[in-house]
């Protein structure tokens, strides 16, 4: 049985710089590995995850498991609120996904320098708090990290546990199978040993742990 993992990157970013954790994990789960590349500025989330369920229906594999960092994390969730889409079997897991909505980035949106930098791709589906609810359509884990080093010291105090950019509290998703907290910065999310287990363990058993 063929298995493929889809890394979705977050905001401003290409997917390369997750190169380590996807090897890791495509590595322990003997699966390719497919990195989607979107446009996280200039598209909103509804056009990249419409993107994102074409990827995924062109990956030939019978088993395709998902990955999204930060607002990659988002934009899985926008795709499996469609009902026109229809998933192979597999796994998610988000790490520091705002599922819940953003603090740090209504405050970096209050400068006009902020609006422009985050784009179309931040809308109301980051910008807004939200009680986002799984609905189950597979096993899905969240890992969050604790470790508060990033770009939302510099646009206000976040309240802790947090990891610089996204509180633990915004990540926690209604339905979720599992959720854990590593020690972790946000964007060392994708170089944390300890997230690239629970990752695998995930994906591989539906469960963190490893």
């Amino acid at each position: 049985m063929s298995v493929a993992v889809v890394f979705v990157h977050g905001l401003w970013m290409t997917g390369h710089e997750a190169l380590w954790l996807r090897r890791r994990v495509v590595r322990a789960l003997g699966a390719q590995d497919r990195r989607f590349s979107y446009p996280s500025v200039s598209a909103t989330v509804a056009d990249n995850a419409a993107a994102l369920g074409r990827f995924v229906a062109a990956t030939a594999a019978d088993t395709v498991h998902l990955v999204g960092h930060s607002l990659g994390g988002v934009v899985i969730l926008k795709l499996f609120e469609e009902p026109a889409f229809v998933p192979p079997p597999g796994r998610i897991v988000l790490l520091g996904s705002p599922v819940r909505g953003s603090g740090a980035a209504r405050s970096f949106a209050g400068w006009a320098v902020g609006r422009r930098m985050l784009g179309r791709g931040m809308t109301a589906e980051v910008f807004e708090p939200r009680p986002r609810r799984w609905g189950g359509a597979r096993e899905l884990g969240v890992i969050a990290g604790d470790r508060a080093r990033g770009f939302g010291r510099l646009v206000g105090r976040l309240p802790p546990p947090n990891d610089g950019v996204v509180m633990v509290d915004e990540t926690r998703l209604d339905g979720a199978s599992a959720h854990t907290v590593v020690h972790a910065s946000h964007s060392g999310l994708l170089f944390s040993r300890e997230a690239a287990r629970h990752t695998v363990a995930f994906l591989r058993d539906g469960r963190f742990g490893g």
